[in-house]
């Protein structure tokens, strides 16, 4: 039996993976329910590739956008600057490019562990440690009613920025406030422009903020993400926030008016707080390794934290079935398989996110090399993200 800590979107995955391969596994998920929480997230081939190999398109296409093209915009005038052709994903890599309410996402991971005999997801219980023994791992956890004991042959903790296995393995560091927060909202679509409805993914480039918005819930909301350059003093790393403050942020001289109209109509916003860490090269110790935020929170100008996370529960999974008479081993191996890749997109989504900030001469010059790069040859330069496949040595039967 395989321990996984925690019930998102990289824990389910890897419950999913690991029951394929041929193990029973566990979920321990501190929530007392899972619920549809979060906003949009975008899906490009490397994580559909993998969502489809475990059987969830029938699922998910129908809840899911394919969008046409990523349609940049210059936030002050308004103009189209590049349209990346997304429409073309699926021919190209093989699996499209989808973009969903991450509620959705998770909703259908979950329903699929629970037709799983081989899954149990237990609730209301955080993992607080864990001791490594010949055999495997014993994994103590914490409920409203007191302590419980698993144990199994590995434990991998899916258990987000904030893990307390991270801290069990010997990297104590809090996470460190990376001085933006993202605004997210979303908009019933008869509200807004039908220029909007249309599936496209928008991405308004302004000066010290950007704006991204696309429909998902099968086109009946569109998804609508304001990131600005803030501070943060709050408990905790969400709040409520006021709809009179962000447009203000955004004003009228740096702001297309149809830009600055969209993110005035949602009556509700949330504002999260962005966090990163230092990369760490020791993602596992024995039998226990991370999986996704735990190991390499992103940063989100790439769009590719649940992509990477997806990446790994699936290669942990593999490794783990390659090797399952020494865990410890096959761990090692899935963190040295991964780590190049991960840190590789750490870094091109924080360059990303000093580009898309950009303002004056410095932004000119980047909307004109965007232009000149075109859309297509735009798209190519996502090629190593978004044709990944687990490497050969490790793809499933």
């Amino acid at each position: 039996m395989v321990i996984v800590a925690g019930a998102g979107i990289a824990g389910l995955t890897a419950a999913l993976a690991l029951a394929r391969n041929g193990f029973r596994v566990v979920v321990l998920e501190q929530a007392e329910r899972l619920e549809e929480t979060g906003a949009g997230i975008q899906l490009s081939p490397n994580a559909t590739r993998i969502l489809i190999d475990l059987g969830l398109e029938d699922r998910l296409r129908p809840l899911a956008i394919a969008p046409e093209a990523l349609r940049v915009l210059n936030a002050a005038s308004g103009r189209e600057i590049v349209r990346m052709p997304l429409g073309e994903a699926e021919q190209r890599y093989g699996a499209p490019f989808w973009v969903i309410h991450r509620g959705d996402l998770q909703a259908a991971l979950a329903a699929a562990a629970a037709r799983q005999l081989d899954i149990t997801v237990k609730l209301g219980l955080r993992v607080e440690d864990f001791v490594a023994h010949p055999n495997g791992v014993t994994v103590l956890a914490r409920g409203s009613t007191g302590t419980t004991e698993e144990r199994g042959l590995a434990l991998l903790a899916a258990d987000g920025l904030w893990s307390l296995v991270r801290k069990r393995i010997g990297h104590g560091e809090p996470p460190r406030f990376a001085g933006r927060t993202a605004w997210r909202g979303l908009i019933p679509a008869r509200e807004v422009a039908p220029e909007f409805r249309e599936p496209l993914i928008h991405l308004w480039l302004g000066r010290d903020a950007h704006l991204v918005h696309y429909p998902v819930k099968a086109g009946r909301v569109i998804n609508v993400v304001v990131i600005t350059a803030d501070d943060w003093t709050a408990p905790g790393w969400s709040e409520p926030a006021s709809r009179a403050d962000l447009v203000a942020r955004l004003p009228a001289r740096a702001w297309a008016p149809t830009a600055r109209a969209l993110v005035g109509l949602p009556e509700a916003w949330l504002k999260w707080a962005l966090y990163d860490r230092q990369p760490i090269r020791r993602w596992s110790t024995g039998p226990v390794a991370l999986l996704g935020d735990a190991a390499h929170p992103m940063l989100p100008f790439l769009a590719q934290g649940a992509a990477m996370a997806i990446e790994d529960a699936a290669v942990a999974a593999q490794c783990l079935a390659r090797q399952p008479g020494d865990a410890a081993s096959a761990l090692r191996t899935y963190c040295a398989v991964r780590r190049a890749r991960t840190r590789k997109v750490q870094r091109a989504a924080a360059r990303n996110g000093e580009r898309y900030h950009l303002a004056g001469p410095n932004g000119w010059l980047r909307d004109t090399a965007m232009r000149t790069m075109g859309g297509k040859h735009l798209l190519r330069h996502y090629d190593w993200i978004y044709d990944w496949r687990p490497p050969a040595a490790f793809s499933s039967a």
